[in-house]
């Protein structure tokens, strides 16, 4: 018999003065038994950092072939495709082809893959976004995990701040780029 996936509600009170955006969030989402807590917690943190209208998760394993979250327009056009992990070449290649803006939010340490991705040809690679998230902080949001989550996240200069009660986590958000061979 099949593992179902685990069900995480979050309420999220967001600053992100680097965007401009205070809200309070109320997301869920879903964590299958293959996903890692480090995974669900970066795909947690991309979305607050991506929140925007129109953002969605997607339906995760059952659909392979799109992207951790996605954000569409008033009209249902995909405008940006938001992987979480470190994602294969070709798979960067169609997204960039299938969307204006792609963006990826590494789950662990990216310095090995960032020259493979060098290495390959990926349509429009200079703008593709790649986000890497302080590992501790991630593993700190793994560690709090429970199925019903109350938090503060703060982002201002690239610097993000979670807070758990009387609990608060730091780290950092670097930006990398793929550079051409």
């Amino acid at each position: 018999m099949a593992l179902s996936a685990t069900l995480y509600s979050f309420e999220v009170a967001l600053s992100d003065s680097d965007r401009g955006i205070y809200e309070q969030l109320s997301f869920r989402a879903a964590q299958p038994p293959s996903e890692t807590a480090e995974y669900l917690a970066t795909r947690v943190l991309a979305y607050c950092l991506e929140y925007t209208r129109g953002l969605n998760f997607s339906k995760g394993l059952s659909e392979p072939d799109v992207p951790a979250l996605t954000v569409h327009d008033l009209t249902g056009v995909l405008t940006s495709w938001i992987e979480v992990g470190l994602p294969e070449p070709a798979r960067l290649h169609k997204a960039a082809k299938a969307c204006p803006r792609v963006a990826v939010y590494a789950h662990r340490d990216a310095a090995s893959w960032l020259p493979r991705l060098a290495a390959e040809s990926i349509h429009r690679a200079d703008a593709i976004e790649i986000y890497a998230v302080d590992l501790p902080l991630i593993a700190a949001l793994a560690a709090q995990l429970t199925r019903r989550m109350k938090f503060d996240f703060v982002a201002s200069d690239r610097h993000l701040y979670l807070s758990f009660g009387e609990n608060t986590f730091s780290g950092s958000l670097t930006r990398h780029r793929i550079d051409s061979a």
